[in-house]
């Protein structure tokens, strides 16, 4: 068994950090604290190929695989979760059902500029009433003739408003069938009439990522718009939220080595009772016990971005990866915040950031409770 990256994945580490160490993190605490979006960041990251790393170069990606996907992105988030989000959201929800259920013209139209990064795209499962509970949609999208009508209403989309954002994909109630609700995928461009986008919401971390309400009023849009098989949407987005959970894992990963550098930095330079804290068993273990989980966080990932790479199914993989890392970015954050202290708590510090950051991440993608469910199913419970 083989654990080592190849030396192209570790030049690709090295020159993701680099760009992140130059263009990122001198600015991450300002655009935390003004929630700006950073056009001019993502368009750099853009022509690094970053916004379609696993898409085929045939449609505008980079062809890269999954493990170096989850590099990308570990290397990102480290710097800045809400650069992070936007990466993995474009990519993994924005690009990849397009890619996966898209027919040749929708991957020419719309994938293309997506891999490209020359515009911006979102999927729209979430509803007020439908989270976990996916089946709970309420947004209709009715044909009358060559058009699908649709009404409802979206929340918490991820790259839903900015200026370069192009297009969403919908989850939409077509009809009835043998189990109940139809639902199916349905494509919309921004500027369509009938898409209104709300303002970004106020939130406590992901501050500078762009997140949003949608509302769809008698919006309009052609039939061939439909994204794969009619009735086939959940089953679908299932596969989606899979790739989507292991991004969402390297974000993790990304935000806990972060937490991990913050606090082995300040406790060898903060001194009490004579001598750095790091010397005492109390902070050091914390550290200890950081650096372990961390590694375990790493490892469960590139597993599954592994499995993913192998053509096989990885649902397992995905939501143990996803489960496992963002509630270690969790105790990481938290821990570090302890470790420094009073200043943990002060803006000054990054660690406060990373705190207010790694909440949402055993939310996003399937709390913490979905993923142990899926993991009971498995074991046939």
């Amino acid at each position: 068994m083989d654990f080592g990256l190849t030396e192209e994945q570790e030049l690709f580490r090295k020159t993701v950090r680099d760009f992140a160490e130059a263009e990122i993190a001198p600015r991450a605490a300002e655009l935390d604290e003004k929630g700006e979006f950073p056009y001019d960041i993502v368009s750099k990251m853009a022509e690094l190929g970053l916004l379609g790393l696993p898409i085929p170069e045939e449609y505008g990606g980079c062809g890269a695989d999954m493990v170096t996907y989850c590099i990308g992105i570990e290397e990102i988030s480290r710097v800045s979760a809400s650069l992070g989000i936007t990466m993995a959201a474009h990519t993994s929800l924005g690009c990849m059902p397009i890619y996966l259920f898209g027919n040749e013209e929708q991957k020419r139209k719309w994938l293309v500029p997506l891999a490209r990064g020359e515009m911006l795209g979102s999927f729209g499962l979430t509803e007020p009433e439908a989270g976990s509970d996916a089946r709970a949609t309420k947004t209709t999208a009715v044909l009358d003739g060559d058009e699908w009508v649709i009404n409802g209403t979206k929340v918490f989309i991820t790259n839903s408003g900015t200026r370069i954002s192009g297009v969403v994909t919908i989850t939409a109630v077509t009809g009835e069938n043998e189990k109940g609700k139809e639902i199916s995928n349905i494509i919309i461009p921004h500027g369509t009439p009938g898409l209104e986008i709300a303002p970004p919401y106020r939130k406590m971390g992901w501050r500078y990522s762009d997140t949003r309400e949608l509302s769809f009023v008698d919006c309009r849009v052609p039939k061939e718009n439909l994204l794969g098989e009619r009735g086939g949407g959940l089953r679908a987005f299932l596969r989606v939220l899979d790739c989507g959970r292991i991004g969402v894992a390297a974000l993790s990963v990304g935000l806990a080595q972060a937490c991990l550098e913050e606090s082995v930095k300040y406790a060898k330079e903060r001194v009490q009772f004579g001598e750095p804290i790091g010397k005492k068993q109390g902070v050091s273990f914390k550290c200890a016990d950081m650096y372990m989980e961390v590694e375990l966080a790493r490892l469960a990932t590139y597993k599954a971005a592994w499995v993913a790479d192998q053509g096989r199914r990885y649902t397992r993989e995905a939501s143990i990866a996803k489960l496992f890392a963002s509630e270690t970015a969790m105790r990481a954050a938290s821990a570090a915040v302890q470790i420094h202290g009073g200043y943990g708590y002060i803006e000054d510090y990054p660690v406060c950031r990373y705190f207010r950051d790694a909440k949402i991440l055993e939310i996003g993608e399937g709390t913490s409770e979905i993923q142990r469910l899926v993991l009971t199913r498995h074991l046939g419970l």
